[in-house]
């Protein structure tokens, strides 16, 4: 976690929602000189605010969904921009009585005092990619959800397993009809035309991203996909929601925004339970999960590794340390511009 430490004239902070945000604006001696809630409909009025402050002035915010158009408009007009991360944010100013007006106070006081947790500010000009691809993954979750009804339905009547994944459309024919019944049948038939829809749009979509590459690295692409099991779509998730491998002064920072290490709770030298398993990048571990589970497939050696792994730990601890030992492979690939080495990649494991 890093804070913010740099110190200005004058510190603005926004309580900021949907439709209407909290400014309140601090000067070196704690002074109040700005304490008023307007709408976020109206960005001139907030510049109108700011505008004898300018000079030395730095904006911070909470990391909540409605960031965008206030980085991007602080950005246009050369303003200095922080953003809050929203689970240190919680931690840090939490109390008794909680309003738009005293969070502002908050985060203003935050940012003045070097206590701000800073939440990374993605760059405006990757944002909508990065969140083409997001979407991309919460469809193919939503699809997986329509097959998983279907193998409980068919749980339900204790029928034969389904010889083949029905990922596939061509392994789908004839699956409704299998069932005893006509409304059974339709609750299938809504399952199978579901997926059908999830399907074409998922195509249509990493048609369009493949197609709009443009500024991206081609080179780190090439270099990620050395790995056994990246492919395009991985490979790119690695690379948008990463944005930039020296935002991270080691591997273990990049593992641990990956979450791909478990957190600890430590005190007086004893353990204290773990920390939440969702601070992080949750596509990051979904990236590198899938990465490792395709390694596996198509490496004997991962597989030998896996199972090894796998009789100490249990299958899902194991898939993890793999993960985890690719995070870090990645992170070295990105940073010294090479390409990925399977022989030396289980040396550094002393696993062959």
């Amino acid at each position: 976690m890093r804070f913010y430490t740099n110190s200005h004239q004058y510190v603005c902070g926004i309580d900021l929602h949907t439709q209407q945000m909290y400014v309140c604006i601090l000067d070196q001696q704690d002074n109040c000189l700005i304490h008023e809630n307007i709408s976020t409909k109206q960005p001139e009025r907030f510049l109108a605010l700011i505008e004898p402050f300018r000079e030395d002035l730095v904006v911070a915010c909470e990391c909540t969904f409605s960031w965008y158009w206030l980085a991007d408009l602080c950005l246009s007009e050369g303003i200095e921009f922080i953003l809050g991360h929203a689970y240190y944010m919680g931690a840090i100013h939490g109390g008794k009585v909680k309003n738009d007006k005293l969070d502002s106070l908050k985060i203003a006081k935050l940012a003045k005092g070097g206590n701000f947790p800073l939440a990374y500010v993605y760059p405006p000009h990757w944002r909508p990619l990065r969140d083409l691809l997001r979407r991309r993954h919460h469809l193919v979750h939503l699809r997986s959800e329509f097959t998983a009804h279907i193998q409980i339905v068919n749980h339900q009547f204790n029928l034969p397993t389904f010889a083949k994944k029905l990922d596939r459309a061509n392994n789908r024919m004839d699956v409704a009809e299998r069932f005893p019944d006509h409304t059974t049948q339709r609750n299938i038939i809504a399952d199978l035309h579901m997926l059908d829809v999830f399907e074409a749009e998922i195509k249509q979509i990493e048609h369009y991203i493949l197609r709009n590459l443009k500024g991206v690295d081609r080179r780190l692409l090439f270099r990620l996909k050395t790995v056994e099991g990246i492919g395009d779509i991985l490979a790119l998730t690695l690379m948008l929601e990463t944005q930039d491998i020296r935002r991270f002064d080691s591997v273990q920072q990049f593992c641990s925004y990956g979450r791909l290490v478990k957190g600890q709770k430590e005190s007086a030298g004893k353990t204290a339970g773990k920390c939440n398993p969702k601070i992080g990048n949750r596509y990051l571990k979904w990236a590198m999960s899938e990465a490792a589970i395709l390694f596996m497939r198509r490496s004997d050696t991962a597989k030998r590794y896996v199972e090894k792994q796998s009789r100490k730990h249990g299958k899902a601890k194991a898939i993890s340390i793999l993960a985890h030992k690719l995070g870090r492979a990645v992170y070295h690939i990105w940073l010294r511009e090479d390409s990925f080495d399977e022989d030396f990649f289980w040396r550094q494991l002393n696993f062959r």
